[in-house]
């Protein structure tokens, strides 16, 4: 497609998810998430061993808010940085569990304690529950990141397709709402505008993993009214002013229909002076960072990822 050619092993995968789905029917929000626990335990590598796995809770607006904390070291020798993530699934799906395998990496490969956050899921929530619990979750990470053995003076933010976009709404959001603002941001192929009137959209509208109507599902599930789709707590594309945004690393995957909004992002942040890392694995498709013991690629990508995160902790 367009001078880009599928990774073998990714094409493997998007074919079984094909098998397993029968387009123009949808399951339950209930069915969706088992679906996707099921294909992460069956395609996904097994964690890495750390020195510390912690679950706890932390206040939330509503409710609280259950959370997963990684320490690759005692913490015993230093203060070690501070990754906050927000885990995809379409604002529908994932949990601490899915993206399990991926925080212990990113805990492992970047030095860093990571605290995942396991925010209310639409459509029980809709929008902007889970924007509000990313805040909250965010704001309390910031404030207790000494009692959590980390270093208050470096923290940064990360998420995954729809965590993506929740972790550029915090970034966005972060100073105008008295908080600091995270040392850096990595946006996993995160879906950044709800419109989806994108070139990429308009090349895929069958793509594997996440097809647009099934991005309309989650839409649908998500927003409440058609009015938040121009909302840039909905759709941080469409902020109005990127500028003092942190440094920002932003992941693609040139089979993704998310590929072209990634890359509008990365451009307006450079374009207000932000600096920014991008790129694109012009081979992959959605999900692939979480399905490595198919996708070998996935590691590679995230080798990369947490050196862009050790580059910035070790600069902020």
């Amino acid at each position: 497609m367009r001078g880009r050619v599928m990774d073998p092993k990714a094409q493997a995968m998007a074919e079984y998810i094909q098998l397993v789905r029968r387009p123009g029917v949808f399951p339950t929000p209930a069915e969706s998430r088992q679906q996707l626990a099921g294909l992460i335990e069956a395609f996904e590598s097994p964690a890495p061993s750390l020195a510390r796995k912690e679950n706890f809770n932390i206040p939330g607006p509503v409710s609280e808010i259950p959370v997963r904390l990684y320490a690759p070291k005692s913490g015993q020798d230093r203060v070690l940085p501070v990754l906050v993530y927000f885990h995809g699934g379409g604002w529908v799906q994932g949990d601490l569990d899915t993206h399990d395998t991926l925080c212990a990496k990113l805990s492992l490969g970047a030095g860093c304690l990571v605290v995942a956050v396991d925010y209310r899921l639409a459509p029980e929530h809709q929008f902007p529950a889970a924007v509000d619990d990313c805040m909250a979750a965010y704001s309390w990470i910031c404030q207790n990141t000494v009692e959590l053995g980390g270093d208050p003076h470096h923290v940064a933010i990360a998420g995954d397709s729809a965590g993506g976009n929740l972790a550029a709404v915090v970034s966005q959001q972060a100073m105008p709402s008295g908080m600091h603002l995270p040392v850096a941001q990595l946006l996993i192929y995160p879906a950044l505008d709800f419109s989806f009137e994108t070139e990429s959209f308009e090349e895929m509208p069958d793509a594997f993993v996440i097809p647009r109507e099934r991005m309309e599902w989650f839409r649908g599930h998500y927003l409440p009214n058609s009015a938040d789709i121009s909302d840039p707590k909905a759709s941080p594309l469409r902020a109005q002013d990127l500028s003092g945004q942190p440094a920002t690393m932003v992941v693609t995957g040139g089979f993704d229909p998310l590929r072209s909004e990634g890359k509008a992002y990365a451009d307006r942040l450079m374009h207000a002076g932000v600096p920014v890392t991008y790129r694109e694995f012009e081979g992959q498709i959605h999900l692939f960072v979480c399905v490595t013991r198919v996708i070998s690629q996935g590691d590679i990508c995230i080798d990369e990822m947490t050196k862009f995160l050790k580059e910035q902790f070790i600069s902020a």
